[in-house]
């Protein structure tokens, strides 16, 4: 065996520990220390994902909070600050599209974008009512969102008074644009459309009740007119009814009557002395001789009533018919109605107008004429004073 030299053993060792030893040891040793490794932990995607859900939720919350802060500013300031009235019309079947589209058109929404969210917030989206609207332009979103939701529409209050004729009544109507006047006229014949408003005859005339009414633009024509001939059914009772028959009197003939008083009629305590007058000429087959009956159904008659104009046929002319013409000249009122229920126990005939709305009655044709006469007089003599 060859013997190894000592200084090559030693040489060896050494080398031995060159490789063993860290790098950077020497350098350590000699400040005096023994500086430990640094460890690298690896990437965790799962820590990763939280720490982003965190910022992204705080910064959500931040943009929330600002976006409200913005949105509650928008729905409480004015629109402006011109304090313009402005009306729309939101139609049948309009979806919030197009209703924010005619509030545009109007110049009631001046952030499209805070004005959907606004209404998305409140959940008005689906529940605006359509009609007649009326804004001010003082007004906040807020407000034109919330009566949009509550449907405070625009309403108008229309009298329609005692004796008008159904034309009257459409033309009433028509001029404050509730009704479509063709549709009116049209349905005040429509048999099968009376039919279900129980008018058991070929026209509305006598059942449009008169009365003040609170119509608004979103009421369809035929709605209003139920609303009338309910309220007519409301005042005309069962007992009334049942009176008329007991007179002989169908309902139909009994508002008849009561439209002949109600033209006659200028004051209401003289409504059922004018009744008994037509009652007592009824009982003795007498022609009621009532003028309004000559021109009732002469279109849109204006003027005085003329001697030729009793004279003409017509078949409700009750100066060339005998008893009732064939339906009321008239929607009469509750009065009217009770009047021809109601006559007065007097034995009157006759009647004349003494240009004042009241009338002269008489029993006798001798008695009457002579009150013709006394009230040529005294026109006579009315109109010399003024001439001198």
């Amino acid at each position: 065996m060859a013997k190894i030299n000592e200084n090559d053993k030693t040489k060896t060792d050494s080398k031995k520990q060159k490789k063993r030893s860290v790098p950077g040891a020497g350098k350590s040793a000699a400040k005096g220390g023994t500086k430990p490794a640094k460890h690298f932990q690896p990437f965790s995607l799962a820590r990763f994902l939280i720490s982003f859900i965190k910022i992204t939720f705080v910064t959500a919350i931040v943009a929330a909070v600002i976006f409200g802060g913005i949105l509650i500013n928008y729905a409480v300031s004015p629109i402006d600050e011109e304090n313009v009235s402005v009306t729309v019309d939101i139609p049948t079947g309009a979806s919030f599209v197009r209703a924010a589209r005619i509030l545009d058109e109007a110049g009631l929404i001046n952030n499209h974008f805070l004005f959907y969210s606004l209404a998305m917030v409140k959940k008005a989206t689906r529940v605006i009512r359509a009609g007649e609207y009326e804004f001010n332009t003082s007004l906040t979103p807020g407000d034109v969102i919330n009566k949009l939701m509550r449907g405070d529409i625009k309403n108008y209050l229309v009298t329609i008074p005692e004796d008008f004729t159904y034309r009257e009544v459409a033309h009433r109507l028509g001029y404050f644009r509730l009704i479509d006047e063709d549709t009116f006229l049209r349905l005040a014949r429509d048999e099968k459309f009376l039919t279900s408003l129980g008018i058991p005859v070929d026209s509305i005339e006598g059942y449009l009740f008169p009365n003040t009414y609170l119509f608004n633009r979103s009421m369809s024509t035929s709605q209003i007119i139920r609303i009338m001939v309910s309220q007519f059914w409301k005042e005309v009772t069962p007992e009334m009814v049942e009176q008329a028959a007991e007179m002989g009197f169908t309902l139909h003939e009994v508002v008849t009557l009561a439209s002949l008083i109600g033209k006659e009629s200028g004051y209401h305590n003289e409504k059922t002395l004018i009744s008994a007058v037509f009652h007592n000429r009824l009982k003795r087959n007498k022609r009621l001789q009532s003028d309004p009956t000559a021109v009732y159904d002469m279109e849109d008659f204006q003027g005085k009533i003329l001697r030729s104009h009793l004279r003409r046929e017509s078949p409700y002319n009750t100066y060339v018919i005998n008893g009732l013409p064939p339906g009321p000249i008239g929607n009469p009122g509750l009065a009217s109605i009770k009047a021809a229920l109601n006559p007065a126990p007097v034995k009157y005939l006759y009647f004349v107008s003494q240009n004042d709305g009241t009338h002269a009655f008489s029993e006798t044709l001798a008695q009457h004429n002579e009150a013709v006469r006394e009230l040529r007089r005294l026109q006579r003599n009315a109109a010399n004073q003024q001439d001198s």
